[in-house]
């Protein structure tokens, strides 16, 4: 590949079976706002499956709920809002014939999505039904320099023909959420059109708002044209078809004449800050924008400088780093400057499509540790939106009977629980009760992600301000959750469900849960010892405050040390960790039979029941589960929370609960390869570059069947990222902290080099298969503290100072 093609998506021919993988994968963004990559021609689809287009613009943190009846149940769910198609723009010949990619024959076709600077262009040429040949070129911008700002522009030119035709331009309201097939049932008309209509003669908007949570969205749009570089002075007349309202543009076309047409997009919400009247403003910032290239240059200008904060450089076979930009490129459209002030964090599809309804789940455990390295006042500002539904998490807890703050499994708009009540089984079109919400390690999560940034910035303001009191919130809740055990001497916990999913009850029981699932006791214990060490460290007066403003004491304290300490983890063996308590009486799964009979059992929960059997039954599991405590710590750390919990560890318990699993797990997810290709990564290079490079391309080739149409996978795609940011330059923070590198490069990979942001400092590092070599480039401190392999080899970088290390 050359280095152009390194920062490129290219498709060379036009595949309507492939359109909505590419429209997903196509989506731009600014953090603020998206817009999948449809075809600006594209009406808006109510219909995902028969059609080939569907049109999605979607805004942070913007959700509604709706009622729905569903297999005689009423139920609520809350979803992210698909807001009306502001890309609307075709035109007509003079015989009425409206233009459509679906409806010519396609002479060339080359769609490209440039990671560098952040747009997508189409360049294709067709010839109609009446022999019309006509060359079309398009790119696509939302601004990354002005979040409220989104761009297209049309080159057309007539190849063997002139004639009269029409350029229609204008914003489609005919939307609504029917991006997921699985959901068709659910009511998906989450809006009301309350106004639209036109302004001086270039422009339209629209005004719209949800039906429930009453968020209001203006959308102003502006369209101009040229012919052969002339500005074209033009009568348009205003038309309405349904709630698509457009303008009509007449114009005269001449043979080999090149008509440009050139559209941009002011776009406000209500909850905005610093906004009046949302139509006003909306108008004022469209009439009042640049022309389109001054524009694109200020965009390109911010995407240049988010590269060289955030790019990785990797020499790699095949299509390793396109790949590795990709991802980083969707991440940051999702989690950029731009998200700075808003009360959002990372949906678990980003904002590219409306699969989990756009919810957050536990996500940002693989999405933040790339985000701290990059810019981590992102990190901050998502870690706030927790902090913000506190009081929602608090009301929560009280009234299933705990204390403290209990965060839900799917949070969206102020952190009520929302994860679906029932779900659609395709295989069996049967509604089926859904228990995952009992996953209460998502707890676990917030409190780990929260104590990762703590320690990867320093950030002890935040600390006080927001983190003390979210980690000793959590803390209650957790300990809250616990029992103690007279028969095992030691605390647990019942009724909850892993990460594993497949398991959420015992075989032919009618009570949802499960009994002592190792990962989330092990990670509630390691919770408690890091609130008692947190205590410990904030000063006297702050902590008196924090105890009498949560209702800490003594008592408190000493509960928390003695589930640290007494925490009882299942086993199977002596070095095998027990999933949950039971797993090991469960049955045996005929693997070997299920692949022959379905060749593709990553969904067996679904293959399962579809047979009137359930997961429940079997030793099997969706995704990593326990091998997620090798994911998250180091064999020391695990020592040391093994060790407190009077456990025994040794590094060999890892291999042996990696094999364990491995044979037993059916990746249904595509967080499960990454979790394997991290916990592989030193005990077998080989499989773990095969599960590397499956999660790689589990999005661009949709490995699992159709779900990235409905949205990118936003967690394995950070996590790939990770792999290479943390996983093989064994890269951490120890308490003390030291930025500790211990690389263990894949036979696949020569070097990597890239720039990682630790507490204010930027550390330049480029690794090879045999050196190391850091650099202290810019900061606001004189040194900044690394260790390479070995207590042997810490060193204070100065500023401006480097060294490189053989190893």
């Amino acid at each position: 590949m050359t280095d152009t093609q390194q920062w490129k998506i290219i498709y060379n021919e036009y595949q309507a079976e492939q359109q909505h993988l590419r429209e997903s994968l196509c989506t731009l963004g600014n953090g603020y706002f998206a817009s999948r990559g449809a075809f600006e021609f594209a009406e808006a689809s109510h219909n995902f499956e028969d059609n080939p287009h569907y049109p999605g613009t979607y805004l942070a943190g913007v959700f509604n709920k709706l009622s729905s009846n569903v297999a005689d149940k009423e139920i609520v769910n809350e979803s992210i809002v698909n807001w009306p198609n502001w890309l609307y723009l075709t035109f007509e010949y003079e015989d009425g014939q409206h233009f459509h990619l679906d409806e010519v024959e396609i002479l060339y076709f080359q769609q490209e999505l440039d990671l560098y600077k952040g747009q997508l262009i189409t360049d294709l040429s067709f010839r109609d039904d009446k022999g019309r040949e006509t060359e079309l070129k398009t790119r696509r911008i939302v601004s990354m320099a002005d979040r409220h700002l989104a761009m297209l522009q049309w080159e057309l030119k007539a190849i063997n023909w002139n004639g009269q035709l029409s350029i229609l331009s204008g914003i489609d309201g005919n939307v609504n959420n029917s991006g997921v097939p699985r959901y068709s049932d659910l009511n998906g008309n989450h809006l009301d059109i309350l106004e639209h209509g036109e302004y001086n003669e270039e422009g339209i908007y629209m005004h719209s708002r949800t039906n429930f949570s009453e968020v209001s969205v203006a959308q102003s749009v502006r369209t101009r044209i040229h012919i052969d570089g002339q500005s074209y002075d033009y009568e348009r007349q205003l038309e309405q078809n349904n709630k698509l309202v457009y303008h009509r543009i007449p114009l005269k076309l001449e043979k080999g004449q090149e008509l440009k047409v050139s559209k941009i997009l002011a776009i406000y919400t209500s909850k905005d800050d610093g906004v009046g009247n949302l139509i006003r403003d909306a108008i004022r910032k469209v009439k009042g924008a640049s022309e389109l290239e001054d524009l694109a240059h200020y965009h390109y200008i911010e995407w240049e400088a988010l590269w060289g904060r955030s790019d990785i450089r990797v020499k790699a076979k095949d299509s390793v780093q396109v790949l590795l930009r990709l991802h980083i490129f969707h991440l940051l459209q999702v989690a950029s400057p731009n998200t700075l002030d808003l009360d959002v964090s990372v949906p678990s599809r980003g904002l590219h499509g409306e699969a989990y309804r756009g919810n957050l789940m536990w996500d940002e455990l693989y999405i933040f540790p790339v985000i701290n390295y990059m810019k981590p006042s992102i990190t901050q500002n998502m870690l706030k939106y927790r902090f913000y539904r506190m009081g929602e998490a608090r009301r929560s807890a009280n009234e299933q009977g705990y204390k403290g703050a209990m965060f839900p499994w799917q949070s969206g708009s102020n952190g009520e629980e929302n994860a679906q009540e029932i779900h659609l089984n395709p295989e069996s079109g049967r509604w089926i009760p859904d228990d995952t919400h009992l996953q209460r390690h998502v707890n676990t999560a917030i409190a780990y992600n929260l104590w990762s940034y703590i320690k990867i910035t320093n950030d002890v303001i935040f600390l006080e301000d927001y983190g003390a009191e979210m980690m000793f919130s959590i803390t209650k809740f957790l300990a809250s959750l616990t029992s103690f055990s007279e028969s095992k001497g030691r605390f647990e916990i019942k009724h909850v469900v892993g990460p594993d999913e497949y398991h959420t009850s015992y075989p032919n029981s009618d009570q949802a849960g499960l009994n002592n699932n190792a990962y989330t006791n092990i990670m509630v214990a390691w919770v408690m010892k890091q609130s008692l060490k947190l205590y410990h460290r904030l000063p006297s007066d702050f902590c008196v405050y924090q105890c009498k403003k949560l209702d800490i004491n003594k008592d408190t304290l000493k509960q928390w040390e003695a589930i640290s300490k007494n925490m009882f983890v299942p086993f199977i063996e002596d070095d095998i960790l027990e999933q949950f308590e039971g797993y090991a009486d469960l049955k045996e799964l005929d693997w070997d039979a299920y692949k022959e009979k379905y060749n593709n059992i990553q969904r067996l929960d679904r293959i399962l029941e579809s047979e009137g059997d359930s997961p429940n039954n079997y030793k099997l599991s969706k995704q990593a589960d326990v091998l997620m405590l090798f994911y998250l710590f180091t064999s020391d750390e695990l020592k040391e929370i093994f060790d407190t919990l009077g456990y025994k560890f040794n590094l060999e318990m890892i291999r042996k609960n990696i094999y364990y699993y491995a044979k037993r797990t059916s990746h249904g997810s595509t967080l499960s390869r990454l979790v394997y290709s991290w916990v592989m990564a030193r005990a077998d290079r080989k499989i773990s570059w095969k599960f590397f490079e499956e999660a790689l391309k589990s999005d661009v080739d949709d490995i699992q069947g159709g779900t990235t149409t409905e949205g990118i996978h936003l967690g394995a795609m950070a996590g790939t990222v990770d792999m290479v940011q943390r996983a093989y330059t064994g890269a951490y923070v120890d308490e003390e902290g030291v930025l500790w590198l211990n690389p263990s490069l894949p036979i696949e990979i020569d070097s990597l080099e890239m720039s990682l942001r630790f507490r204010g400092q930027c550390l330049q590092i480029k690794i090879s298969k045999e050196q190391i070599y850091l650099k202290h480039e810019e900061g606001w401190r004189d040194s900044i503290k690394v260790g390479v392999i070995d207590r042997s080899n810490i060193r204070s970088l100065k500023l401006g100072e480097s060294c490189s290390f053989e190893y």
